[in-house]
C-alpha cells in the first residue's frame, strides 16, 4: 500500500532519520521479440530508473543506493539497460550511487523485464509526505504520456530529475507526488484526502486528468503561495489542477 497511499515505504531507523524505499517495474518494453512497445533498452533503463529516483526525492530523501533486477540475459539486453540506468544517474548527479545488479542466467527470455529500487535517507523533520494544507493550490508539472508517446528521456514536456530538485528548493511547496498509471486526478484526490480536504478541480485546467502518466512523465505538488509560473522557460509546463478546500 505504501506510506499514506504513496508508492514509497518509510521506516524509522533511529530517533532522527527515516529510511525511504521506492521501486518501479517495467515489462514488455524493449527490443525483445514479444515486447509490446519497441524501444531501445537504454531508454527502458533510463526511464525506469527515473521513476524510482523521483519517488524517493519527492519525499525529501537523499538516495543512498540503487538495485537493478534485469529478468533477461546480460548480453546484450542487460548491457543496454545498464547504459540507460547509468545515463539517468549521471543526469541526476548520482553517478557514484552504489548499485546492486542481478540478471537472468538460466532461462531464455522473449520479453524485457526490469525492476529498479532506490533507497534513501532523510531527517524526520524534512520528510515531505502529508504536508499539504487546506487552501493549497494543486499544480501539475509536465504532461501525462504513456507507451509509444515516451521515446525521448530529454522530452521537455516530461519531468526530469532536475525539475524535482528545483521544486524542492522553493519555500512554500508542500507535498510533491510523481504521477504514474493512476493519473493526475486520482493522485490529487488522494492528496486532498490525506490533508482532510476535498479537491476542487479548476475548470480552466486543460489536462487529461485520468490519463496514465506512464513512467512518471508528470508530477503534482501543492502550495499555498499562489505561485505564478507563467513567466519563463520550462515553468510554462506547470498547470493549475485545482484547490484543496
Amino acid at each position: 500500500m505504501g506510506y499514506l497511499g504513496r508508492d514509497v515505504e518509510v521506516v524509522s531507523i533511529n530517533q532522527t532519520q527515516y529510511l525511504v524505499a521506492s521501486c518501479d517495474s517495467c515489462g514488455a518494453i524493449g527490443m525483445k521479440d514479444l515486447d509490446v512497445v519497441k524501444i531501445s533498452w537504454s531508454i527502458t533503463g533510463r526511464l525506469t530508473t527515473r521513476v524510482a529516483l523521483l519517488e524517493v526525492l519527492a519525499t525529501g530523501a537523499v538516495p543512498q543506493m540503487i538495485t537493478v533486477a534485469i529478468s533477461n540475459e546480460l548480453h546484450p539486453t542487460g548491457d543496454r539497460i545498464l547504459e540507460g540506468v547509468k545515463e539517468e544517474l549521471e543526469s541526476a548527479g548520482l553517478m557514484e550511487l552504489p548499485m546492486a545488479i542481478s540478471t537472468e542466467k538460466n532461462m531464455f527470455t522473449q520479453q524485457t523485464g526490469l525492476g529498479i529500487s532506490v533507497i534513501g535517507v532523510t531527517d524526520k523533520k524534512q520528510l515531505r509526505i502529508g504536508t499539504a494544507q487546506s487552501g493549497d493550490d494543486v499544480y501539475c508539472l509536465g504532461l501525462p504520456k504513456v507507451g509509444p508517446e515516451v521515446t525521448n528521456p530529454e522530452d521537455s514536456e516530461i519531468v526530469q530529475v532536475k525539475d524535482i530538485l528545483f521544486l524542492l528548493d522553493i519555500l512554500g511547496i508542500h507535498d510533491i507526488i510523481p504521477v504514474g498509471s493512476r493519473g493526475i486526478r486520482t493522485e490529487a484526490q488522494q492528496l486532498a484526502t490525506r490533508a482532510n480536504c476535498r479537491l476542487s478541480v479548476d475548470p480552466a485546467c486543460v489536462l487529461n486528468l485520468d490519463k496514465s502518466a506512464g513512467p512518471s512523465t508528470c508530477l503534482i505538488f501543492s502550495s499555498g503561495l499562489g505561485l505564478d509560473f507563467s513567466s519563463s522557460g520550462w515553468l510554462r509546463s506547470i498547470t493549475k489542477v485545482g484547490k484543496l478546500d
